[in-house]
């Protein structure tokens, strides 16, 4: 009678306890909560438009394009005007002036003109007395012919301008390709906790009925120990997966900005896009892939354009070997500009002509910069090969990754379906008492053990698809 009595106390102890320890999670009313849906579309192009990175690729063209008007600035008319005058004890040994304008143009030639008035007892012979207007050119016969390092510049220039356009290009899809990875990583955090927090419902519901089964003597204390060890469990999985998605969505506020340039963090109301990420993925043809990224990837379009603005500067160090001769001619007029009658008498008793020539005697500076430049030709279209053929691994590195993912994600949904099938049955075999619940435990485990390797392979086959098209550098222009 006393063991009775005690066993009695004991069951309504235990029976307490774990009411007080599964209703919390079973008793617990949802309250209903609006969801906003982050699709992966609308959060690239949030990224794109908001992220500073994109921003900075932006200033890239922008720069690019004020060195460009700086490049063309050296083509730009110049005014230029000199004055001197010098009075001792009351003596105009001379004043002069000449203003003149000089205007550059595409081809190397200068043309110039002005007048010089000169005034004085002591005037250079190599000055005309009064005004004297000019109109002339100044023409590089050898050196500087067919190009210079003005028009070298501006050549350059505008090569850099379409370079920096790829240096774009390429920055954007390596950001998209990074915020696209924590999306669906994020993705994948969020599917593991809804799957642990299912779990835990019905884990509590099971602690629930088998507590109701020990008061009425159907079940054995071992059995609301297990139930109570399996929810347990499933509430420790549970929390580690708020964890990873905690850390996850932190991840993903790093690429969340506003457009008044402010970063965010992503509110808890919003979810991803899991049609989209439970979804197929068509992948697209190597064979074509392989020959876009031949002709358009941005990291091989930058180096083509550094080897094309190193050939504008090889051409100007393979001229300078030539002797820099400079021909001065200018046609000359007495008083403002009064070219009379153009014959051939006027043009041979007015002008001025000079002719400048520097020729360097063992050529070692130019010898020098020339092959400097040869040298960085030479390492540039190196770097473009081993860059092609990285690309090109790297295409068929996702691609087969993504192949092989494909089948182990397919395998595994069917995996998930026959452990799911086999729990299902263990519990019918349970109502029917002719299981255990720790057969039953044993098939959820091995059940959600699958369920989280579908959802890492969903994240990995995702990964793997967006990295083909990052590795062919399509990103940018989606």
């Amino acid at each position: 009678m006393i063991n009775t009595t005690f066993g009695i106390g004991v069951r309504r102890f235990l029976c307490t306890t774990l009411s007080l320890i599964i209703l919390p999670a079973a008793c617990l009313k949802s309250r209903a909560q609006h969801k906003y849906l982050l699709t992966v579309e609308a959060f690239a192009q949030q990224v794109k438009q908001y992220h500073p990175v994109a921003k900075q690729a932006d200033l890239l063209t922008e720069k690019a394009k004020a060195d460009l008007l700086t490049a063309r600035g050296a083509f730009d008319p110049v005014i230029d005007a000199a004055s001197a005058a010098k009075t001792l004890d009351g003596t105009n040994y001379y004043r002069y002036t000449n203003p003149e304008i000089k205007l550059p143009t595409g081809i190397g030639v200068s043309i110039k003109g002005g007048y010089e008035k000169s005034s004085g007892q002591y005037i250079s012979p190599e000055r005309t007395r009064g005004v004297a207007s000019y109109l002339g050119m100044e023409i590089p016969l050898l050196n500087g012919l067919l190009t210079d390092r003005k028009r070298t510049t501006l050549q350059q220039a505008k090569i850099y301008l379409r370079q920096s356009e790829q240096e774009r290009l390429a920055t954007i899809n390596d950001l998209l390709f990074n915020a696209y990875t924590a999306y669906w990583e994020w993705t994948g955090a969020w599917y593991t906790y809804q799957i642990y927090s299912g779990n835990v419902n019905v884990a509590a519901k099971r602690a629930r009925l088998v507590n109701i089964a020990f008061m009425n003597g159907d079940r054995a204390m071992a059995d609301t120990i297990e139930a109570w060890a399996q929810l347990q469990n499933m509430r420790l999985l549970q929390n580690e997966a708020m964890l990873e998605l905690t850390r996850k969505k932190l991840e993903l506020s790093a690429y969340l900005w506003t457009a008044g340039e402010e970063p965010y963090l992503l509110p808890d109301d919003y979810i991803p896009d899991t049609l989209r990420f439970t979804g197929p993925i068509m992948l697209p043809d190597t064979s074509a892939l392989l020959a876009q990224t031949i002709s358009a990837h941005p990291a091989l379009q930058i180096t083509r354009y550094k080897v094309s603005a190193l050939e504008t500067e090889r051409k100007l160090k393979l001229q300078n070997f030539l002797p820099a001769v400079t021909l001065q001619a200018n046609l000359l007029s007495k008083d403002y500009y009064q070219f009379k009658g153009m014959s051939s008498y006027y043009l041979e008793n007015n002008y001025k002509l000079g002719v400048n020539v520097k020729v360097p005697l063992l050529w070692r500076q130019n010898r020098g910069e020339y092959r400097n430049v040869l040298l960085k030709i030479r390492d540039n279209n190196l770097e473009l090969d081993n860059k092609l053929w990285d690309l090109q691994n790297k295409i068929r590195k996702y691609y087969n990754e993504a192949i092989q993912l494909q089948g182990q994600l397919q395998a595994a949904r069917e995996m998930n379906k026959a452990y799911d099938f086999l729990l299902r049955n263990e519990e019918l075999k349970l109502q029917q008492g002719e299981s255990s619940l720790f057969l039953i435990n044993a098939r959820e485990n091995k059940t959600l053990e699958m369920q989280q390797k579908v959802v890492e392979l969903q994240v990995k086959y995702r990964k793997a698809a967006y990295g083909i098209q990052w590795s062919a550098g399509m990103m940018a222009a989606q």
